[in-house]
C-alpha cells in the first residue's frame, strides 16, 4: 500500500488536514468552567508529527485564544476547576507515559502543577468534593480491560521480563483488573484508598461531603459492568445498594449537599455510551423517572441543590436542558440538528448560574467552545487552513428519512459530493447497536469526508435499537440483531435509488464493531452490494462468546444460549451462510482487540474463500477495536478508497 498513488492521495488528504495546526489542538473535548462561569478549560488533542496517536493537553479559554495550562511533556486530561475556582485537578502521566496521575495548578500561582502521592494504578477520571478538601480518583489497575469506545485492548501494562519461550497463563480474573476509588486529602497531603477489596468501581460521584455514589460491581471483567448496581459509598467505609435495573445504569450525579440524586438508566451495547431515561430522587425519597420531553440523557451535573443540568440526543438533534426537581419542569436551553457536542455522546459543563459550556461542531462547522443560557456566547474555536481544505472537499450532509418494509420510520445522514447524482454509495454502519449518529465534524469518522471527497455519497443510518427515540425503539434490536434491522439498511437503498440520488449498480458497505457484524451479514443476506467492509466485526457468535471479553453483550443483544443447538448463535452469524455470498470483502481487525477479536474476521475471510468470494484479511498488529494511531490509519483508508474503487469506481 505505501507508496501507491492511493496511499500518496490518502497521506496528503490527511497532511492538509493536521499539518497546519501541529503543536496545537485540532480537536476539543472534556469541557469545564469554575463555578461562577469566568473561567473555561478544555481538553485538545495534539499531533506534534503524523505519527502514532495525539498527545492530550489541557488548554484555558481565554476568550478567542486557547491557552496551555499545562506543558508539553507527556499527555494531560480532564482539567476540572476546585469549588472555590482557585486551583485545577487535572490527570497526567507525564513521569511514566501512559500511566495518569493527579495533579494540582494553584490558580493565582507563578510555577509548576504540584504532584499528589501516586495510586497503584492509572488515573481515569477525578472530581472535587463540594466543600473542595478533597478530589476523588477513580484508578484502573494496570493491564485493566478498556471498553470497545476507549479502542479496547487494556490500560497500560508494565512490560514483564519474560524469556521469549515463557507461556502466557490465565486463571479467569486478574488481579490488574479491578478499578477502585481513592480519595486525595489537599490539607493532609495524603491519598487514601475509599472503596473495599472485592468491590469494583466503574465510575463514581460525590455524594455530599461525607459519600459517593458509585456503579459497582463483585467482579471486574467488562461483562459485569452490564447488571452494575448503584452504591452509596460512605468515607467511613460502609457500602449500601441504592438501586439496580433489569438494563444498564450510568452517569450518575449529586447535587452539593448529597440530598438530591440522579441517574441513567437505558438499554446500553457498550461501557460508558449510555442514553436512556432519567432517574431522580428528592432527599430521602426513591428514584423517580423524569419526562425529559423525548431526549435519551447522556451527561448530568447538578447545578445546584434543585436543578440538574442534562445533556442528551432527540432524534437527530441534540439538546442541552435543566431539569427544576421542585417544579418537576424541563427547560430546553438549546438543541439542534446541524450541530452538535461532545464525542460518542453529547456532554458539556454547567456554571452556578445555570449557563451550559460546550464544544460545538458540525458536518460543515468546525469546533468552537459555546456558553449558553441568556445570550449565546462565541469563544475559542479550531478554525484553521486545515479545516478549510476539508470543508472544501467533504461535500454536504443533510437529514433523510425513509420506512422500514413494516412501516418504521427511519432516519439518518446522507453525507454527498458536490454534482449531480447518481452517485455511488456507501453504507456507514454505526457500533453498538444502541448508539446513534448525529451532525458532527467528519461524521466522527476520518474515512467518512475522504469518500465523499472521491465521488461517494456516505449514507450514516440510525437503524431500529439506535439511541435517540426512547428506550422501546433501542429494544427493537434485543435479541434481533440481523433480523428486521436488516431492511432497514435496504430499504434505505431502494429510497434513495427512487430518488435518484444513488445507483444501485453501485453501492457498498462498511461498519465497525455492530456495524461490522452488519457489514459481513448484510452480504449474506442480498446480492446487491458491490463491495463490503466489515470492520472489526463479530462473523461467528459461538466463538465470539467465548473468545470476547464482553460474552455477557451477545447473550443478552441475541437473547440466546450458545449451548442450544439451532439457536440464533448459529442462524444469525454470518460465517454459516459464507455459501450466499457473491460479494467482495475486505475484513479488517486490530490484534489488541479484546471485544471483538481478530479470529472474527478470519473466521470469515476463510469462509469465503472456501466458498470462491474475493476477500481480504487486515489484521493491523497495534490496534485494538477500531483503527485509530497514523500511519496504520493512512493504511486503512488508503485500503478501503482501493476497496471501493476497484469494485464500484467513482470516478473515470
Amino acid at each position: 500500500m505505501r507508496g501507491s498513488a492511493t496511499w500518496d492521495l490518502v497521506e496528503e488528504y490527511f497532511r492538509r488536514l493536521h499539518e497546519p495546526v501541529m503543536g496545537h489542538p485540532h480537536r476539543l473535548l472534556e469541557p469545564s468552567c469554575s463555578a461562577d462561569g469566568s473561567r473555561i478549560a478544555v481538553t485538545g488533542l495534539v499531533y506534534d508529527e503524523l505519527a502514532g496517536l495525539p498527545r492530550q493537553a489541557c488548554f484555558l479559554v481565554d476568550g478567542a485564544d486557547l491557552r496551555p495550562l499545562t506543558g508539553p511533556s507527556g499527555s494531560s486530561r480532564q482539567p476540572r476547576f476546585s469549588p472555590d475556582g482557585t486551583t485545577v485537578a487535572f490527570l497526567s502521566d507525564r513521569t511514566e507515559a501512559g500511566r495518569f496521575q493527579l495533579y494540582l495548578l494553584r490558580t493565582g500561582r507563578l510555577g509548576e502543577a504540584e504532584t499528589t502521592p501516586a495510586v497503584p494504578g492509572t488515573v481515569e477520571y477525578c472530581s472535587w468534593s463540594p466543600d473542595g478538601t478533597k478530589v476523588l480518583l477513580g484508578v484502573a489497575g494496570l493491564g485493566a480491560d478498556l471498553a470497545s469506545d476507549q479502542g479496547s485492548g487494556t490500560t497500560y501494562k508494565p512490560k514483564e521480563e519474560l524469556p521469549d519461550w515463557h507461556p502466557r497463563v490465565e486463571t479467569g480474573v486478574r488481579q490488574e483488573s479491578w478499578r477502585s476509588l481513592w480519595i486525595h486529602d489537599l490539607a493532609a497531603g495524603t491519598t487514601t484508598r475509599l472503596s473495599p477489596e472485592g468491590l469494583n468501581i466503574w465510575e463514581a460521584v460525590w455524594l455530599g461531603p461525607d459519600a459517593v455514589v458509585a456503579v459497582t460491581s463483585p467482579a471486574p471483567d467488562e461483562g459485569a459492568w452490564y447488571t452494575a448496581v448503584l452504591s452509596r459509598l460512605g468515607l467511613d467505609g460502609a457500602v449500601t445498594e441504592l438501586a439496580r435495573s433489569k438494563v444498564q445504569l450510568g452517569c450518575p450525579a449529586a447535587s452539593p449537599s448529597g440530598g438530591r440524586l440522579a441517574v441513567v438508566e437505558a438499554v446500553c451495547s457498550d461501557r460508558g455510551v449510555v442514553a436512556g431515561d432519567l432517574l431522580v430522587s428528592a432527599p430521602g425519597a426513591a428514584l423517580q423517572r423524569v419526562d425529559t420531553g423525548g431526549v435519551d440523557v447522556t451527561s448530568t451535573q447538578w447545578i445546584d441543590a434543585d436543578r440538574l443540568g442534562i445533556l442528551g440526543i432527540r432524534g437527530l438533534e441534540t439538546v442541552a436542558a435543566v431539569y427544576d426537581a421542585v417544579a418537576g419542569k424541563i427547560t430546553e436551553l438549546w438543541s439542534s440538528t446541524d450541530t452538535s457536542c461532545g464525542t460518542r455522546y453529547p456532554e458539556a459543563a454547567w456554571s452556578a448560574d445555570g449557563r451550559v459550556v460546550l464544544v460545538e461542531e458540525g458536518y460543515s462547522a468546525p469546533q468552537r467552545v459555546v456558553v449558553l443560557g441568556g445570550e449565546r456566547v462565541e469563544l475559542a474555536g479550531i478554525g484553521h487552513s486545515g479545516t478549510e481544505y476539508l470543508l472544501s472537499v467533504a461535500g454536504t450532509a443533510e437529514t433523510v428519512t425513509w420506512s422500514a418494509p413494516d412501516g418504521l420510520r427511519i432516519e439518518g445522514i446522507l453525507c454527498v459530493p458536490a454534482g449531480e447524482g447518481p452517485f455511488p454509495l456507501v453504507v456507514n454502519i454505526h457500533g453498538g447497536p444502541v448508539w446513534a449518529y448525529r451532525n458532527m465534524w467528519s461524521m466522527f469518522s476520518p474515512s467518512t469526508p475522504l469518500l465523499v471527497a472521491q465521488g461517494y455519497a456516505v449514507l450514516n443510518p440510525n437503524p431500529r435499537g439506535s439511541s435517540g427515540r426512547g428506550q422501546d425503539f433501542a429494544r427493537l434490536v434485543f435479541g434481533e440483531m440481523g433480523g428486521e434491522d436488516t431492511a432497514d439498511f435496504t430499504s434505505a437503498i431502494d429510497a434513495l435509488v427512487e430518488r435518484g440520488i444513488v445507483d444501485p449498480a453501485r453501492v457498498g458497505v462498511i461498519g465497525g464493531s455492530y456495524g461490522g457484524y452488519m457489514s459481513a451479514w448484510l452480504a449474506t443476506q442480498d446480492r446487491r452490494w458491490a463491495a463490503a467492509v466489515p470492520v472489526s466485526p463479530v462473523t461467528d457468535w459461538y466463538s465470539q462468546h467465548f473468545t470476547s471479553n464482553i460474552p455477557y453483550f451477545d447473550a443478552l443483544f441475541l437473547d440466546g444460549d450458545p449451548e442450544v443447538p439451532g439457536g440464533k448463535f448459529h442462524s444469525r452469524s454470518p460465517v454459516a451462510h459464507a455459501s450466499k455470498v457473491r460479494t467482495p470483502c475486505l475484513n479488517i481487525a486490530g490484534a489488541l482487540d479484546r471485544c471483538t477479536p481478530p479470529t472474527q474476521a478470519q473466521e470469515f475471510h476463510q469462509a469465503l474463500l472456501e466458498h470462491g468470494v474475493e476477500s481480504q484479511l487486515v489484521i493491523y498488529p497495534r490496534e485494538g477495536h477500531g483503527v485509530r494511531a497514523f500511519p496504520a490509519l493512512i493504511d486503512f483508508c488508503t485500503r478501503v478508497v482501493d476497496w471501493f474503487q476497484k469494485h464500484m469506481p467513482a470516478r473515470g
